[in-house]
């Protein structure tokens, strides 16, 4: 009830004081409280901020509201802290318990401007320190060593669980195993630490503490207790056995002690195997001759592990051997040194058995082997290798045990031996070369008396014996004397004396070495010449003798003294010089200086570096005239100059057999061409091997310079145009030469100006190739149809040509027609074309074979080729054929004045072994339908083919040609327009037959001043085009009639027609095969079977085909111009 009075006072003060303080808007927390962990006993703050409060503020405890007033009745700990008039409304909580661990709310309520917030939930945590931690042990019993026992710690009521460290003689225990249970109360946590320890003897009263913590303690808890460990004792130790010689009828006192042991042992003894005479630490025993190897036993026991230990002793009487005896050679029985000997001594009786020692001259011998021992006794062996020493030596065995009495036995030995040593003495000290040695050889004792002979080597030497002498071991000494001249070459040799025994037949010697000291000498193997490779490691050996050989060495090279500052790349090794990455510059003489404290000496070492050659032509280019001798000097710089190290080669495209004459002295090639010609021009490439990698190579460039030589085949004489003032002309001059060639024009036989502005010339330069364009501007028939005159002149001479400029008109005949090749069913062909009329002319082949009433004709594709081949002959059949040119003005006669080219194709069998495919076609179409009908469908079929076919070729010759114009920056270009192109023909520019040396024209761009932005001769001279034409197959069909002047118009798809003369029969057509050859259409075949009018194999071809292409004329379109205003001129 009270509490309830309490709230509702509280609750009507708080809308009193809201009132009163008019308080508005919504209200909101600036500080909400946060998790506060304290120890207990300290006071804790839980802060709380809130902004504009309206209403009533409390803490709330776990669920619980502690009420609105900031004294907090009830709760006499709490109490709510701050500036109210800051909205401060903490919590604070003197002398914090256990029971104020929980968590805790700062709650607003709502009013009448505002709804009521709650804050976030903090915890408070409280600390708890543990109570005082305790040990928990399995028993209270003692330990006993060797077994486990489990000791636990445990620290009760903590808030958090405490740590627990446990510690044996403030050692910490690192495998303890924690975990926690609940406490007194709750939340608090008591720790059990429990640690497993293996009972030792060593812990027995050490101490063992746990320790307890956590962050409520300043300090740790600590609790300790003492470890109690029982042990057993050590095994017990008798006393009063060790030295004591035991006699029948007298008293031994023995004692037992036993050591260690919690609790102490009990000692007892036993005598014999059943018991008897008893105490607890000593035993008094009298000792009786049977009493040899009584037991005496010892026992500790401990009470506390139950557990007893046992030392027992035997009782051993001594008493002294019986008898000692040797085997040994008799007396006076002389033995040879270095022989074996075996010597055995023997001993019987006493306890223990008696111990065996050999003596030589009253000296124990440590050699003899081990004792033996037998029923009867023991016996130990003495194997001896007979020494000098051992001569009149005596040998005596002892046998003595613990009895402390010696029986002995004793021999004497006779030994030849030789000289027991050897000794050389020299009187100087120190020996230099030029000296004279004096030596004294002492051959120590032997018996009997040896001699001594001198050596060097294999070399005896005679030398001064002097008088034996009384020596040790009953033997003779002896001296010699021996004089030697010293030389260097008496260093480190060795100089031998030998004493000689002829009765023994054997020897002692000893050397003396002689160090002879001299200055350095050079061996006989000191290289004067060392050869090496340019890059690799060149080593410069010294080989050098002296003494004392604490030499230093120098090496001079061009005067200057070698050290490796000097260059990175020296490196010396015990005077050897190596140079690393050795150049051409090391070679040379190098001196090497050698001294000691003798002198000095010095040598001459050569090195010589080899390197591959590096070549360089001593003239570029190299200009010689036509026909005289042109020499090309290739310089190698290289080591060793070797012969036939120069090698030539004519690096243009054709292969050439003879180069030239090819000669060499020293380090310069010459190659030498007698009558030079223009084919010969080009570059030449110089290679030096001299056997050392890499060879090199230069490229050097022979010029040829000749007199300029005109273009002058008909196609180059004459120009077309229409002459109606509305297109221009181009009268192209083309000439070859070197040095460069200059062009005059001239009109009618006068100068020509070329100020004028109706006339633009321009001079094309590709390699010897120089090409002059002059332009007439709108062509006039009455102005410009004349003859203009091209002169090209360079130093070397000059050439004119005549070019006539005249209207359109149908094109000139073909010339040179000839045979390329022939197979059973086709031929190939060739032909010169002539002046195509101003327009783009085509070719037609006319052929007949023997017995035909017509003639056969095809229409070559792609029209301006000037190589083709007619496909689906017969074999061994004999064809005449010719060839003529058409434009859409009309086309010429019949080339090389209407001649007949006749060609007997190849017999089938011949070339294939059997009837070909294309015969066999023949013949099945010879079978069934008339051939009319065959034709018919088949050029129905061809049509419907084409139609789509000649559109995408038609186009895409086009763009190639649009392509390759604007690739090799061809004439066409300098036109106006299109259409202008397409109206007249304005250029002589035809491609020429004439075999050009393509390498030579390349070599030449430096003298004739090219420009690189023209490929004047790649478009029109070189023997390879980069674009092909790929016709379809053509198939014979009916030629339509004859136009008006008997000459016959042309359709730009080729064709193949036949020319009826009279109709008769039909038999004489049934027999061959008018439909195309099967095959020649796939594109996957190689390049030369197309029939393109390009490039054939070379297997198939015997002449190199050229292609033609007079790219830069286009089909003219009908014209209106007068005839009269043509301007052709008679």
């Amino acid at each position: 009830m009270d509490f309830l009075y309490s709230l509702v006072l509280s609750s009507a003060w708080v809308f009193h004081l809201m009132d009163f303080k008019g308080v508005c808007g919504q209200q909101a927390f600036k500080t909400e409280p946060r998790n506060v962990t304290v120890r207990a006993g300290a006071t804790s703050l839980l802060k709380c901020e809130v902004l504009r409060a309206s209403g009533a503020v409390q803490w709330v405890k776990d669920g619980l509201l502690l009420g609105p007033q900031r004294s907090l009745p009830g709760y006499p700990r709490y109490s709510m802290t701050g500036d109210q008039q800051k909205g401060q409304y903490h919590l604070q909580i003197f002398n914090v318990s256990l029971e104020d661990d929980g968590t805790y709310e700062c709650q607003v309520g709502r009013s009448v401007s505002s709804r009521a917030i709650v804050s976030r939930t903090a915890w408070l945590n409280v600390q708890i320190p543990p109570s005082q931690p305790y040990f928990q042990l399995e028993s209270d019993e003692p330990w006993v060593e060797g077994n486990e026992y489990t000791v636990t710690c445990i620290a009760p009521d903590a808030k958090p669980p405490a740590e627990i460290t446990m510690f044996r003689d403030g050692e910490e225990l690192t495998e303890t195993d924690s975990f926690t249970m609940s406490g007194s109360q709750d939340k608090l946590l008591q720790t059990h630490a429990e640690v497993i320890i293996r009972a030792h003897s060593s812990y027995d009263t050490r101490r063992l503490t746990c320790r307890a913590k956590n962050p409520a303690t300043p300090r740790a808890l600590e609790t300790g207790m003492t470890m109690r460990v029982y042990f057993p004792p050590q095994a017990p130790v008798i006393m009063g056995l060790e030295n004591e010689e035991v006699k029948a009828g007298s008293f031994l006192r023995v004692v037992c002690i036993s050591y260690g042991g919690n609790p102490l042992a009990t000692l007892h003894w036993i005598k014999g195997d059943n018991g008897g005479m008893m105490t607890m630490s000593n035993l008094t025993h009298k000792v009786s001759r049977e009493d040899n190897g009584l037991p005496l036993t010892c026992e500790a026991f401990n009470k506390g592990t139950r557990f007893s230990r046992v030392r027992s002793e035997e009782l051993i009487v001594y008493y002294p051997p019986q008898k000692v005896w040797l085997d040994a050679p008799p007396p006076n029985v002389f033995l040879h040194s270095g022989t074996t000997l075996r010597l055995v001594c023997f001993s019987s009786g006493g306890n223990p058995t008696g111990q065996l020692v050999w003596l030589k001259n009253n000296k124990v011998v440590p050699t003899a082997s081990k004792q033996v021992s037998s029923e009867r006794g023991v016996s130990r062996d003495l194997l001896l290798i007979l020494q000098p020493s051992d001569n009149l030596a005596t040998y005596r065995c002892d046998s003595s045990n613990k009895a402390k009495k010696v029986l002995s036995a004793q021999t004497k030995l006779r030994v030849l031996f030789p000289a027991v040593s050897v000794k050389i003495v020299a009187k100087q000290k120190d020996l230099r070369k030029g000296q004279t040695l004096d030596l004294d050889c002492l051959a120590g004792s032997s018996f009997p008396t040896a001699n001594i002979s001198w050596s060097l080597g294999p070399i005896m030497l005679k030398g001064v014996d002097q008088a034996p002498k009384q020596a040790e071991f009953g033997g003779m000494s002896r001296t010699s004397k021996l004089s030697l001249n010293l030389g260097s070459h008496h260093w480190k040799k060795r100089i031998t004396c030998q004493a000689f025994s002829n009765v023994l037949a054997e020897g002692v010697n000893n050397f003396y070495s002689l160090n002879v000291l001299f200055p350095p000498e050079f061996s006989d193997d000191q290289p004067d010449l060392v050869q090496v490779i340019e890059d690799e490691t060149a080593t410069l050996p010294v080989k050098v003798l002296a003494n004392p050989d604490e030499i230093t060495c120098e090496w001079i090279f061009q005067g200057e003294k070698l050290v490796k500052e000097r260059d990175p790349r020296y490196h010396f090794d015990d005077w050897t010089l190596e140079i690393v990455n050795v150049s051409r510059r090391d070679g040379g003489d190098y001196i090497i200086e050698c001294s000691n404290d003798e002198g000095k000496n010095h040598t001459k070492l050569k090195l010589d570096v080899q390197y591959a050659p590096t070549v360089h032509m001593k003239s570029d280019p190299v200009f010689v005239n036509l026909g005289d001798t042109a020499d090309l000097l290739c310089v190698a710089d290289a080591n060793p100059i070797t012969s036939s190290m120069f090698s030539w080669k004519w690096m243009g495209e054709e292969e050439v057999d003879d180069l030239g004459e090819q000669s060499e002295d020293e380090g310069t090639g010459l190659l030498t061409i007698y009558e030079l010609t223009r084919d010969q021009a080009g570059l030449y490439q110089c290679t030096a091997d001299n056997g050392i990698a890499p060879p090199s190579s230069v490229e050097g460039q022979l010029i040829v310079r000749f007199a300029p030589e005109l273009q002058k085949g008909p196609q180059w004489r004459k120009v077309a145009s229409r002459g109606d003032g509305s297109n221009d002309a181009n009268v192209v001059c083309q000439a070859q030469g070197v040095p460069r060639v200059h062009f005059t024009w001239a009109k009618n036989g006068f100068p020509l100006d070329l100020g004028n502005p109706r006339y633009e010339e321009k001079t094309v330069v590709t390699g010897t190739i120089h090409t002059s364009i002059l332009t007439v501007i709108n062509v006039s028939a009455a102005l410009d149809y004349a003859i203009f005159s091209c002169t090209a002149h360079n130093s070397m001479g000059e050439d004119s040509l005549d070019i006539q400029l005249l209207s359109t008109n149908h094109p000139d005949p073909p010339s040179d027609l000839k045979l390329l090749r022939v197979n059973h069913n086709s031929v190939t062909l060739e032909w010169m074309p002539g002046f195509d009329g101003g327009l783009t002319q085509n070719f037609r082949v006319r052929y007949q074979w023997s017995g035909s009433t017509s003639f056969m004709y095809v229409d070559v594709f792609p029209p301006t080729a000037t190589v083709y081949t007619v496909m689906g002959l017969n074999p061994s059949t004999a064809y005449n054929f010719s060839v003529n040119a058409l434009n859409t003005m009309g086309e010429s006669s019949y080339a090389d004045n209407n001649k007949i080219l006749t060609v007997t194709t190849a017999d089938a069998e011949e070339a294939d072994g059997g009837v070909s495919p294309e015969d066999q076609d023949s013949a099945f179409a010879g079978r069934g339908l008339p051939v009319y009908a065959v034709v018919i469908l088949v050029v129905g079929g061809l049509l419907l083919f084409l139609n789509p076919l000649s559109y995408f070729l038609f186009v895409r010759c086009k763009n190639r040609g649009r392509s390759l114009k604007e690739d090799t920056r061809s004439i066409s270009q300098e036109t106006k327009s299109e259409e202008q192109r397409s109206m007249s023909s304005s250029s002589t520019r035809y491609a020429s037959r004439e075999l050009i040396n393509a390498s030579a024209q390349q070599t030449l761009l430096i003298d004739s001043s090219s420009e690189p932005d023209n490929s004047v001769y790649e478009s029109y001279g070189r023997q390879q085009s980069s674009h092909y034409y790929y016709s379809p197959a053509l198939y014979t069909h009916p030629e339509g009639p004859e136009y008006h002047d008997g000459r016959f118009g042309t359709s730009p798809l080729a064709h193949d027609y036949e020319e009826v003369r009279g109709w008769g029969t039909s038999q004489d057509l049934q027999s061959y095969s008018l439909l195309p050859p099967a095959g020649h259409s796939d594109p996957r075949a190689p390049v030369s079977t197309y029939h393109e009018g390009r490039v054939y194999g070379k297997a198939d071809v015997d002449v190199t085909a050229r292609v033609y292409d007079s790219m830069v004329y286009r089909r003219r379109r009908d014209t209106d111009l007068p005839f009269e205003l043509r301007g052709e001129l008679v």
